[in-house]
């Protein structure tokens, strides 16, 4: 006896231990919703196709699939018995009873033949008579005109052709569901089953108004209560459905269609789950995930997908597919369909295009606008998915439920589902075009409402840090559009499709910020650097407003570098990084998450500008002179008119030397290490028609041509950034190590050519970009004069080439020409008493004579005196002013400032370097270009076209270096005194 009960008590331990682990080991692991593809196809001759559960169930004892798969029917020779509501059993008939009546229910004898499947056969035109008028089952089944009078049990077929039996509601009452049992739509349910008091209104909270749906008052009642009396799977099916097309939505009232599907949900809870799913009850469709707080989180963002994308190599894998069980409004399964085509993609797309949908990487969006009339004949009834991803496994394929987000779903009158996503109620099934529900009258009637889904998008997330292109759980997002009907042929209805990739963007924003954070921390420090180094030059120990404001320039500008090279580099890095990989392990930021990025941009242009236009106002207003060194070299005869005797004056310096090197000065003004017409032509060239700009779009091919037939996707700003800006920047830097190494060498270097036209033309520049800094160009003819005529200063040059004569540099026996001053105090101020007087003679004054003689007078006595007083000092003939010239140190030249201040003697720092150019464009490529990428960059983030954005920069070049040529020009009358109708 122990022996016979030891497997009962086995069983019952393993029923135990089982639902301990249920209960306790399963809420410890978040359930992975997978489920095993099953299609009516790969159902048995012993099974059908259930519609709820969508798997292979086994039918009962001699029972068979149907026709349609979908249910199963007793076997030839077995009549049909209820014995539940939701089952059926079959029981063999009597030899002298051999054939089943044509309903299932009885057996009976044939007056002729019997047919295949074991039923009696009657001629054409004749109808098989098998019960008398009460509905008895006859002995004998006769050929006969179906009797339809009362009070006959049976009632002739919608066809016309045989007499039936009455709907099964109608077995426990009669055919004609007396009261008070409840009749609706051809099914008596007993009394109590279900309130009748319905709420067949269809909620369309966008306009804010609701609509008595036909379609609702003729099935709402009839669905719910076939359901939850008699567990009818298509009823349970047309209620989901029903709740589907009012949203989803949740509200106080508990009889509308969601609330009648969570009624007879809830009633489910005793049962089991279907494909061992909490949220999927036996018998109905799956709607919703749970209400559960935080469950939207635990469902999308913790199990990743059993598959791996890959963008090449030989385990490529870039294929998304998506399969969905489609269902009609009145709740039958239709078949499996791949999610493809035009069943979730309303626009009118050739099928290549489509297809780049679904192709892993690639951001899709196709937008259009649809006519209404057309989608009220093309959908006259809503069809209905359930949409799952496809995992493959062969003969054990596995389908993963996607989870629907309905932007339009309310739960108590809130858009719960437009909130952050822990409120978010995650729902199953959805409808692109409802033109049914909207009916009022009747179902033949103009829709008053359509209902569009004016969005659909689906969403892959990337699992963090992964290195073998896995995702969690895509979602589809779905918004609705409400279009009330006022004229079908006019009005029209706007509908996008989209499919997104993301991936948690906050380690790499971490990241860019503290670069950020750091870079711009060093770019304090050397700010401060620069503050205190122009601080020293214009010998100012104070710190004043003018102080402060000159570092928040030298900041502004050596943080517009940060922001640029922190961009620059981001742009690049993703550029790279998403373009060249082969396991999907990062994920272009979405268009919403490059909002900071744009940002950092916008920051970066706008210090750059206003780095650019204090430089140029710098430029604009330096202090120039030319030291016209030549010495009369005779006496010429001039007859003084007050005594008539002849006087030897000294006879004129030459001014045309002076003219022309301020000419030169004024030309190599706007000059540049690149060509920026060159520059421009070659960033269009390899952005438009090489086909580089293509390496910007949303998807993982880095191909540089697209077919016109292919779907082109929109362009990462970030990328297009990242390849524009680099490509102008190599560029331009091929073009500076172009003209720098073989063009200035080999054909032509202005800035050297300036210095070497100084020295023929007797002339040194002085150049004062501060009060106490500048620049000075040694410009002595070793000669002693330039005023001579062709053939000596040809011998010049010759015994200039063969050493034959002194160097040209400022100490003897040096070639040092340019050099970096250091000026005292001073020497400062006697150069600006000079110039106040200078400036004081050419101001307007009523003592002064108007005519442009005096005018001519004053200003060359004014040009003298600064003449004599700078060449003195050049030869050391003022010991209280005097200079040394020394070399630089090597951090002295890194951090650009000088470690001696000059107290006593100024500093003369030798600068083989020429940076005199500093004070033009020529000196400051660097910020020049810069600006000109970071105007191109932005530019064309606004307009999304190269085209413009080179032009438009073509523009602002021309505007810089006419404004450039213009004031410097008008400072260089102002301060060498020189007449501006010579400089041309």
């Amino acid at each position: 006896m122990a022996t016979g009960t030891l497997p009962s008590v086995v069983n019952r331990y393993k029923v135990h231990l089982t639902l301990f682990l249920l209960i306790y080991i399963g809420p410890l692991n978040c359930q992975q919703f997978v489920i095993p593809f099953k299609a009516p196809s790969d159902c048995s001759a012993e099974e059908f196709f259930d519609i709820s559960s969508l798997s292979c169930v086994s039918c009962g004892s001699n029972q068979r699939r149907s026709t349609t798969g979908l249910s199963c029917i007793c076997k030839t020779g077995y009549q049909t018995l209820t014995t539940d509501k939701a089952s059926i059993t079959c029981q063999q008939c009597p030899t002298d009873k051999p054939s089943v009546t044509t309903g299932g229910f009885g057996c009976i004898r044939c007056p002729g033949s019997l047919s295949d499947e074991g039923k009696c056969q009657c001629p054409p035109g004749n109808v098989l008579v098998e019960r008398d008028v009460k509905g008895n089952l006859l002995e004998e089944a006769s050929c006969v005109t179906c009797n339809g009078n009362s009070p006959a049990l049976s009632v002739p077929n919608h066809s016309g052709d045989r007499c039936e039996r009455c709907q099964a509601s109608f077995i426990n009452t009669s055919c004609l569901c007396n009261p008070p049992n409840v009749l609706a739509e051809g099914l008596c349910f007993p009394p109590g089953s279900l309130s009748t008091n319905v709420n067949p209104s269809v909620n369309y909270a966008e306009l804010k108004f609701s609509v008595q749906s036909a379609w609702f008052i003729k099935n709402l009642y009839s669905s719910s209560a076939a359901c939850l009396v008699f567990s009818n799977l298509t009823a349970c099916q047309a209620l989901g459905n029903m709740c589907v097309m009012n949203m989803h939505s949740f509200s106080g009232v508990s009889t509308d269609a969601c609330g009648l599907f969570n009624t007879i949900f809830r009633s489910r809870a005793a049962l089991s789950s279907t494909q061992d799913i909490s949220y999927w009850r036996v018998n109905l469709p799956w709607l919703y995930y749970g209400d559960e707080p935080g469950l939207a989180s635990r469902v999308l963002q913790t199990d990743p997908v059993p598959i791996r994308f890959s963008f090449r190599g030989k385990n490529k894998n870039t294929d998304i597919k998506l399969l969905a069980a489609v269902y009609n409004v009145r709740g039958e399964f239709l078949r499996w369909e791949q999610v493809g085509g035009r069943n979730l993609q309303l626009c009118p797309e050739t099928t290549t295009k489509q297809a780049a949908a679904f192709s892993f990487g690639t951001a899709y969006q196709e937008s259009c606008d649809l006519s209404v009339a057309e989608l009220l004949g093309t959908y006259p009834e809503p069809m209905f998915y359930d949409v799952f991803m496809d995992l493959g496994g062969g003969e054990n394929r596995k389908l993963l439920p996607l989870p629907t987000l309905v932007y339009n779903q309310q739960y108590n009158g809130r858009f719960i589902n437009q909130e952050s996503m822990k409120s978010w109620y995650l729902s199953r099934r959805m409808f692109v075009v409802d033109t049914l529900s909207g009916r009022e009258k009747s179902t033949d009637s103009l829709p008053k409402v359509i209902r569009v889904a004016s969005s659909v998008k689906i969403r892959f997330q990337l699992v963090p840090r992964t290195q073998e292109g896995q995702v969690f759980t895509p979602l589809m997002t779905v918004t609705y559009k409400d279009v009330p009907i006022t004229d079908i042929n006019t009005q029209t209805v706007t509908t996008t499709f989209a499919v997104e990739y993301e991936m948690d963007q906050n380690e790499a924003r971490i990241k860019t910020d503290t670069a950020l954070g750091v870079m711009g921390g060093v770019a304090v420090l050397y700010s401060l650097l620069k503050t205190v180094s122009w601080k020293r030059r214009i010998a100012s120990p104070l710190i004043d407003v003018e102080t402060m404001l000159k570092f928040f320039l030298f900041y502004a500008g050596d943080l517009a570098n940060v922001f640029f090279a922190v961009t620059v580099g981001t742009g690049l890095y993703w550029l790279i990084l998403y373009k060249a990989q082969q396991f999907v392990s990062v994920l272009l930021p979405l268009p919403a998450q490059e909002g900071q990025f744009v940002t950092y941009i916008g920051c970066a242009f706008a210090l750059k500008a206003v780095q650019f236009l204090h430089k140029l106002i710098l430029q604009v207003s330096i202090d120039v002179f030319f030291i016209d060194w030549e010495r009369p070299r005779s006496k010429a005869n001039r007859t003084v008119q007050a005594t008539g005797e002849p006087k030897r004056d000294p006879s004129p310096v030459s001014i045309w030397r002076t003219y022309f090197v301020a000419n030169e000065w004024n030309e190599i003004q706007t000059i540049r290490k690149i060509s920026p017409t060159f520059q421009i032509m070659a960033v269009l060239f390899f952005l438009e028609v090489l086909g580089f700009s293509n390496l910007a779009l949303r998807d993982p091919w880095p191909t540089l041509q697209r077919s016109s037939q292919a779907y082109t996707p929109s362009y990462s700003l970030m990328l297009r950034y990242g390849l524009a800006a680099t490509l102008w920047l190599c560029i331009g830097l091929l073009q500076v190590i172009f003209f720098t190494v073989f063009h200035e060498h080999f054909v032509e270097d202005k800035i050297r050519q300036f210095v070497d036209l100084c020295s023929i033309s007797n002339i040194s520049v002085l150049l004062l970009s501060h009060r106490c800094f500048g620049y000075y160009i040694h410009g002595r003819s070793v000669h002693g004069h330039a005023d001579t005529n062709m053939e000596e200063m040809n011998n010049n040059l010759n015994r200039e080439s063969e050493s034959l004569c002194g160097q040209r540099g400022l100490l003897p026996n040096t070639e040092i020409q340019t050099f970096q001053v250091s000026l005292t105090n001073r020497l400062r101020l006697q150069y600006d008493r000079i110039r106040e007087q200078i400036n004081r003679r050419h101001g307007p004054s009523r003592l002064m004579d108007a005519c442009s003689a005096n005018q001519f007078e004053q200003r060359a006595r004014g040009y003298q005196t600064m003449n004599h007083f700078l060449g003195s000092i050049i030869d050391h003939a003022y010991p209280d002013m005097d200079y040394i010239v020394k070399d630089k140190l090597m951090f002295e030249r890194v951090i650009g400032m000088e470690f001696l201040e000059p107290t006593e003697k100024s500093i003369f720092y030798n600068d083989e370097a020429h940076s005199f150019s500093d004070v033009l464009f020529y000196g400051n490529e660097a910020t020049l270009l810069i600006f000109d990428t970071l105007f191109f960059c932005v530019v064309d983030l606004g307009s999304q076209s190269f085209v413009l954005a080179a032009v438009l920069t073509c523009v602002q070049q021309m505007i810089f270096r006419l404004i450039r040529n213009t004031l410097g020009r008008k400072n260089l009358v102002r301060k060498t005194l020189v007449d501006e109708r010579f400089l041309i």
